[in-house]
């Protein structure tokens, strides 16, 4: 009786849900569904939609919510009613290898749908008829996306594994493309682009995913505007020098990059570690851009508020001054090495406007709540509580040295890099910030930055002379010392040169154009930590909820992750497949989830009824969970190949979070993994 009463209550709200999307009435529906934190908490598996045999590789919603998309290795399209849970149309897409990307063209009446698959052709399919009306065959490697822009309804484009971004027009009467960007202009032959969008609020812009740390971010109307005019001054049959020479024109690109990456290259290319974007996507607002970075973490990078990365000034040793790195301008803390803030800075619409250590009551439980789990070395769980303090007292000193010092204990990929901007946002708050001073020499010597750690450390014992024979001085002292010692002319030539900005096949010559273009680069906003991406060069991150409240992002270990987006902190956990968990693709309305991966099925999640207390898809070892990821992306590569073969490996031994030797695990055992 119980079980039916929730499963009526559930196909009720189901019903109404669906009844109201044909009606058209989303825009007050969208307001009164919000996804919510309470929504998430109870978010849960509504059904398996049943169709394909093989991986789901891509789902799209239409523009309305009501159908949804989904392309596969089987080479078939399927499109569902999700709210019925029934399979409309099924249809062979011609494809003669596994479906990447589907689109439903916009404004089209959802009566066409664009596929792209590793066959290297792209189809448009006519699904009133359930016949493919145009085949390109263009390129010349597998085709990973399709973007669609509701600007231009006729238009669409695709990113491929020939590093080839190319735009599509029906209007044309020609059945070819017309090549937009080609990155192995700028790359070499070896680029691949894997993914790529158009903003949703500006459909001027697009970015571009590839192989590599870079996302790129170009303006399409003034690389169409250059083409036009260079094809005017050659013959249309011949490619100049120059044009060779100039793919886009000055101030069509931007890149972004998160700052640790470029330099930390060599390291994950000796530990195989292949860096990929695998998923870029642009907030509701079109102000921000979310980067699955494969290999490594999920960023988030602010388009507005423009932030240098700060070892791009470390490689470059630009003239000292004082202030902030913002808007492309150098305003703070960078020499020979670094030189710290001299002034209290506090950025305009911060909640709290003071770099006093005096928090709010509530604030101030928040931080001992940390502290005591710094104490019990429960590092995430304090990252996460002084990251809900700084997200309502961004100007508080204090929080972002105390979260750099569990950055710094935890070291995951990345917390060295996010704890050395904690350190310089303490220091911009409080010149005489000790601990942030010292801790800030400590990563640079962990981010190889050796001798400007040497000169940040006795900037700190000029300032600080009665911590100057303190036993941690003295350690890292001896630490940094020795390994100016021990490295040699060659290797310190290697490091000087600009090789972090280079190719990342040596035997590739880059522009240089495009060289400047990298160090133009800016750095993320936010980080987001947990899954896994290793093993798949599809997997999504997407932004969830009508305003972007919260980031979801697909994991090699089958399940997905929420985190709050503004926040960082890790909300919930699901296991949603099998294996792997390539995609997630919000509703555009509302609080519903599609998700799909190795597994031949397409997942269904909502907001599960109140009474429904049992939610079997919940890992509820979220931190245990994260740390496993961890060490699996930086696992030995045989040990992954077990895992990929569907072998569960417990203790992962010989490599740390970190890359170090982890002497905590215990002996590797390899376990088969039930059916």
């Amino acid at each position: 009786m119980f079980c039916g009463e929730a499963m009526s209550t559930a196909n009720i709200t189901r019903d109404i849900l669906h009844r109201q999307i044909r009606d058209k009435r989303a825009s007050g529906f969208q307001r009164f569904y919000h996804v919510t934190d309470p929504f998430i908490k109870r978010l849960g598996l509504e059904a398996e939609l049943q169709g394909h045999t093989g991986c789901v590789n891509c789902l799209e919603w239409n523009e309305r919510g009501d159908l949804l998309a989904s392309g596969s290795d089987d080479q078939h399209a399927i499109i569902w009613d999700p709210f019925r849970h029934k399979k409309l149309t099924t249809m062979h897409t011609g494809h003669a290898a596994n479906i990447f990307s589907v689109k439903f063209l916009p404004h089209s009446g959802d009566r066409i749908l664009v596929t792209g698959a590793a066959d290297t052709k792209v189809h448009v399919h006519d699904l009133t008829v359930k016949e493919t009306i145009h085949m390109f065959s263009d390129h010349t490697n597998r085709v990973k996306r399709i973007a669609t822009a509701p600007m231009w309804p006729n238009t669409f484009w695709s990113a491929a594994e020939d590093g080839i971004i190319r735009q599509y027009d029906l209007r044309e009467s020609s059945k070819h493309s017309e090549v937009l960007i080609d990155l192995t202009e700028f790359c070499g032959q070896l680029v691949e682009a894997k993914c790529l969008a158009v903003n949703p609020r500006d459909n001027n812009y697009l970015a571009v995913g590839a192989n590599g740390p870079f996302v790129r971010l170009y303006d399409i109307r003034m690389i169409h505007n250059y083409r036009k005019s260079m094809s005017q001054g050659t013959s249309a049959a011949v490619h100049t020098f120059c044009d060779r020479q100039k793919p886009i024109p000055d101030g069509a690109g931007q890149y972004y990059v998160a700052g640790h990456l470029p330099v930390k290259l060599p390291d994950y290319n000796n530990r195989l570690r292949v860096l990929v974007a695998t998923y870029v996507t642009f907030s509701p607002d079109g102000t921000e851009l979310l980067v699955n970075m494969g290999g490594e973490q999920v960023y988030l990078f602010d388009l507005t508020f423009k932030q240098r990365p700060y070892t791009f000034f470390l490689q470059k040793k630009c003239p000292s001054s004082t202030g902030d790195v913002q808007n492309g301008k150098t305003t703070n803390g960078v020499s020979n090495g670094i030189h710290l803030p001299a002034s209290h800075i506090c950025f305009a619409g911060s909640k709290m406007h003071s770099s006093s250590t005096d928090l709010p009551p509530h604030l101030e439980k928040i931080k001992q709540q940390a502290n005591d789990a710094f104490a019990r070395q429960q590092w995430t769980q304090a990252i996460q509580l002084y990251s809900l303090g700084i997200h309502q007292a961004s100007c508080n000193a204090m929080l972002y040295g105390n979260r750099a010092a569990a950055y710094m204990k935890r070291k995951w990929d990345g917390d060295h890099y996010d704890a050395l901007r904690d350190c310089l946002k303490a220091l911009t708050l409080n010149p005489g910030h000790l601990k942030a001073h010292f801790r800030l020499a400590r990563c640079l010597f962990e981010l190889k930055y050796v001798a400007e750690a040497l000169e940040c450390l006795d900037d700190f014992k000029g300032k600080f002379p009665e911590q100057a024979h303190s036993s941690a001085c003295d350690a890292l002292d001896k630490d940094i010392k020795a390994a100016l010692f021990s490295k040699t002319e060659s290797e310190d030539k290697k490091s000087n040169s600009s090789i972090r900005f280079h190719s990342f096949s040596r035997k590739e010559s880059i522009p240089e154009d495009e060289l400047v273009l990298r160090e133009r680069s800016f750095d993320y906003k936010h980080r987001y930590c947990g899954h896994c991406n290793t093993t798949t060069d599809i997997k999504e991150a997407n932004f969830f909820g009508s305003k972007g409240q919260y980031i979801v992002s697909g994991s090699d270990d089958g399940s997905f992750f929420i985190w709050e987006k503004e926040t960082t902190n890790l909300v919930r956990i699901l296991q949603g497949d099998e294996s792997i968990v390539n995609c997630l693709q919000p509703h555009p309305s509302y609080c519903f989830l599609a998700t799909s991966g190795i597994d031949p099925v397409v997942r269904l999640w909502n907001p599960r009824p109140e009474s429904d207390n049992e939610n079997g898809r919940v890992v509820e070892d979220m931190e245990g969970a994260a740390q496993a990821n961890q060490r699996r992306m930086n696992a030995d590569p045989l040990e992954v190949m077990l895992l990929n073969m569907g072998y569960r490996i417990t203790g992962l031994r010989g490599v740390g979070p970190d890359g170090s030797d982890d002497e905590d695990s215990s002996e590797g055992q390899v376990q088969c993994r039930p059916s």
